[in-house]
């Protein structure tokens, strides 16, 4: 449970503010179809986020536990600074829109935009500290890291997409990414302080 409730509260505070939210601004306002827009955003989130946390399931079982703890640790304190400096979202990103569709257009669009974005790091970063040694354990702990790092996406998300830009002067971001910033430092520090010893690392 811890897993899903970390997952999901980090990478929401995570993406206030971020391009992906700036995205579902700018695709609300063009398009004005909000079903479609909402269902880009989970297909191309849970494709994207289940291979990250693939991958932070295969780097558990390929790097050594002490390794492993350095690694995380300092991944997420870089998490912490990275969470600090906003994104700006890139014209080339909203063009494809014209050609795929408003659903074609959001999941085209979400999934490039998330390659290499703090939350897809983040989701890698949290699927590896999460990952539990047992087999059944590994896979639900996985499980639950997409799940929450997927709600996490929506629940930024989706408001963005029914108020477009209305609310966005009345989100204070710069709080909202002190607060994100904070707590990956915190899992960072307790991460190289051995607070993932039980699960192995």
């Amino acid at each position: 449970m811890e897993a899903l409730l970390v997952s999901t509260g980090v990478v929401a505070l995570a993406e206030m503010g971020d391009k992906t939210q700036l995205l579902a601004f700018i695709l609300a306002a063009r398009f004005k179809k909000t079903l479609p827009i909402i269902l880009g955003i989970l297909v191309a989130t849970v494709v994207n986020h289940g291979l990250a946390g693939a991958l932070g399931g295969w780097i558990t079982a390929a790097v050594s536990p002490e390794i492993l703890r350095w690694v995380l640790g300092l991944s997420f304190i870089a998490m912490a600074i990275w969470t600090l400096i906003p994104d700006k979202i890139e014209e080339e990103e909203t063009n494809i829109a014209g050609k795929f569709g408003v659903f074609g257009a959001t999941l085209v669009t979400f999934f490039l935009a998330e390659m290499g974005d703090k939350t897809q790091i983040a989701t890698v970063a949290m699927a590896a500290h999460y990952s539990a040694p047992a087999i059944d354990a590994h896979f639900i702990t996985l499980l639950m890291v997409v799940i929450g790092t997927t709600l996490g996406m929506l629940i930024a998300n989706v408001p963005a997409v029914f108020i477009g830009d209305k609310l966005a002067d009345r989100i204070p971001m710069k709080l909202v990414h002190t607060i994100a910033a904070c707590i990956f430092a915190a899992l960072g520090v307790a991460t190289l302080l051995g607070a993932g010893s039980d699960l192995g690392f």
